[in-house]
């Protein structure tokens, strides 16, 4: 009877304690923080040629993605399609897969038809600093940054990136 007390008492505080913060958010970076490097290690490769840097009044948009996670995958196909046959050309895109192996980001790239002018295969995953600093332990995501390198937007969807940009 003791130890039931003074068990009911953890729990009571542990599920008080659980509470907290529920609102600020606790995956990867935020709208309104600035972006660090956005350029893979030297270790990466690219899978396209093509320089990217913001125009001033542009966008950049990082697409975080990997070929065994479906929604990233998705996500990362539909909004370089809209970039492509949009007149939204005041972004520029950036797409990094985080597959082990180049060549299935290569094929998945491919399939996929992404023509973002850069494309990277992170092939450290997890374990790269680039997955790191945009702390993706928690899923894949997309940042829309402004000229200065601010995030505008995360997570944003082919529609919603139009309304962003009108």
């Amino acid at each position: 009877m003791k130890y039931a007390k003074l068990i009911f008492v953890v729990l009571l505080i542990s599920s008080l304690t659980s509470f907290v913060e529920k609102d600020k958010p606790t995956g990867g970076l935020n709208v309104g923080d600035v972006a660090p490097s956005y350029l893979p290690d030297a270790a990466s490769l690219m899978l396209s040629d093509q320089p990217v840097a913001p125009r001033k009044g542009g966008y950049v948009l990082l697409s975080f993605w990997a070929g065994y996670d479906a929604h990233s995958r998705m996500l990362n196909t539909t909004l370089s399609n809209v970039l492509q046959h949009d007149s939204l050309h005041k972004v520029e895109m950036v797409s990094v897969s985080f597959d082990e192996y180049a060549s299935v980001a290569r094929e998945t790239v491919r399939m996929d038809r992404i023509t973002a002018p850069l494309c990277f295969a992170e092939t450290r995953g997890a374990e790269s600093e680039l997955y790191k600093r945009y702390r993706l332990h928690r899923g894949f995501a997309n940042y829309l940054l402004d000229d200065r390198g601010v995030i505008v937007a995360k997570n944003v969807t082919a529609r919603e990136l139009a309304s962003y940009l009108n």
